[in-house]
This record gives C-alpha cells, structure tokens and sequence, in this order.
C-alpha cells in the first residue's frame, strides 16, 4: 500500500495509478515508487536514452517479460532502433553467457582483475598510439 502523496504523483508522472503499485508492500510502498522515480524518470547522469537500453538489457538478462516489455517501449520513447535493442539484448546475453564461463570453471577473481587491468593498459596504449597517428 502507497500513500496518497505517492498515488498522487505516479498519476501525476504517468497519466494514471498502475495496478502493481498496489502490491508494494509497507513499509516499502512509498520508498519503491521513489527509487523508480528517481532513477528511471528523473534526470540523473545517464540520458534517458542510455537508461532505457540499460534496463532493457537487464530486463532481458533476468527474463522478465514485463520488464522487457516496459524497456522496450520506453527505450522506444527515446527514439532507440530495433537494431539498438536487439544490440542491447545481445550485449546482455554476452554478459551473462561468459559470466556463467567465469563462474563455472572458477576463475580466480583477483587474476581476472590483475589480466584485466592489464588489457585496459594496452587498450590505452593501442588507443593513444593510434591517436597520434
């Protein structure tokens, strides 16, 4: 259950109160309703455009068809292609295809940070040589 303030301003941002609003439980009603609209409808230091793509590979990753849903017509909104969406469910199951790699076959975490700092270095250096060019 959300306070009226809150059902007030979901209607007042959105046009109307949505069902699922309703399910937030207390005392996290009020909170949940902010967290959305702090992060996913308020101007922060990612675009709107780069939040949509973010949660719409999210979305796919943890296969939660409302979720996809919700992205994708936001991402939409932001005038993001279908080749960007598909890109980001791409990049999505990249991460988690090779997070699953890592995991499964145990992978030191302090030489995966010790190699990757390594390739950062040299990606730098590539970059900057080619920069000078």
């Amino acid at each position: 259950m959300v306070s009226t303030e809150t059902r007030n301003e979901a209607e007042e941002y959105l046009g109307q109160v949505p069902s699922w609003i309703e399910n937030l439980a207390e005392p996290a009603g009020d909170h949940s309703w902010k967290l959305m609209r702090d992060l996913e409808l308020e101007e922060t230091d990612l675009s709107a455009r780069e939040k949509a793509l973010v949660g719409v590979g999210v979305a796919a990753a943890i296969k939660c068809p409302y979720c996809v849903y919700f992205h994708k017509e936001d991402a939409r909104m932001e005038d993001v292609t279908e080749d960007e969406l598909a890109e980001a469910v791409n990049l999505a199951s990249a991460t988690q295809y090779f997070s699953t790699i890592l995991h499964g076959t145990e992978v030191d975490v302090d030489e995966f940070v010790d190699e990757t700092n390594e390739i950062v270095e040299h990606v730098k250096e590539q970059r900057a040589a080619a920069g000078a060019d």
